[in-house]
């Protein structure tokens, strides 16, 4: 009779801290910082470099690969100067400058200023953004630089697609933007 209250009395107690035990999370952890990692910011001072070093800046001056810089400003200024900017794409590939443009033009313009650049893409016709100007409205006067410039830094509630397109893409957008004006203008 003793053994059979000392195996209830064991039962109990495996039931006990069975029913305490939480389900959802493990009770031990094998390598715990694969499972929790130690979040570090970038360039601050560490523990485990020799004599305190820090995470190497890059250089002064210096830019990011495949990435080239501009040069003029995002002002009414710099616009004004860009409007004297030519295109520095071949010309002898124009009309594979103006291919490869169309197809961005689609991708990233149309869908606001239209297949031809009257200003009537999908989101204009369906009134979810309005005041998109046509390329043959005379007092915008655009260029080939400005248009490089607006793609740039984005112009009132256009924004920038400096990360969308690379240098090449922005100026064969640029140049299909001008063939466009030129059509409209017909």
């Amino acid at each position: 009779m003793n053994s059979f209250r000392k195996i209830g009395i064991l039962f109990g107690l495996v039931v006990l801290v069975a029913s305490c035990a939480d389900t959802n999370s493990r009770n031990y952890q094998y390598m715990p910082n694969m499972y929790e990692s130690v979040g570090y910011e970038t360039y601050q001072k560490v523990d485990f470099l020799p004599d305190g070093m820090e995470a190497g800046l890059p250089a002064e001056n210096t830019i990011p690969r495949g990435w080239i810089p501009y040069g003029i400003e995002n002002t009414m200024e710099g616009k004004e100067l860009a409007r004297l900017n030519p295109s520095p794409l071949d010309s002898l590939n124009q009309e594979a400058n103006l291919a490869v443009g169309k197809e961005l033009y689609t991708i990233y313009c149309a869908i606001c200023h239209g297949d031809k650049g009257d200003g009537q893409g999908n989101l204009v016709k369906r009134e979810k953004i309005l005041g998109v100007p046509s390329y043959a409205d005379v007092a915008r006067n655009i260029t080939v630089g400005t248009s490089y410039h607006a793609i740039y830094y984005g112009l009132n509630s256009m924004g920038s697609y400096a990360g969308q397109l690379d240098t090449e893409e922005r100026w064969k957008v640029a140049e299909y933007v001008m063939k466009l004006k030129q059509d409209l203008t017909k």
